[in-house]
């Protein structure tokens, strides 16, 4: 038994590195409503010249600064259930491709 909840536990971390949720859907439901054009200050989806400064920063300081909230950006993204790699997902999708 000890053997079976040693593996377990080891991985746990691996199934916790992947996004839960869907990036389209979970940009659909809560990031779209200001990254869509709504919010001026909201780099849209897909504009790679509103996105190049905010990416040269890195990815561990955009999902802090979704986690934390970041000048208009509010605290989580206003998603409560969303995790650090769902915040990686859909901004790696933000970046890559346009709006339909």
């Amino acid at each position: 038994m000890t053997r079976w909840l040693l593996a377990f536990g080891a991985l746990i971390p691996l199934y916790g590195a992947q996004a839960t949720q869907d990036p389209e859907a979970l940009y659909n439901r809560v990031c779209g409503a200001c990254h869509a054009g709504q919010l001026p200050s909201a780099p849209k989806r897909g504009d790679a010249a509103a996105w190049a400064p905010r990416l040269a920063q890195g990815m561990d300081t955009l999902v802090q600064h979704v986690t934390q909230g970041f000048k208009a950006m509010p605290p989580r993204g206003l998603c409560m259930d969303c995790s650090t790699e769902d915040y990686q997902a859909v901004i790696e999708l933000m970046v890559s491709r346009p709006g339909r």
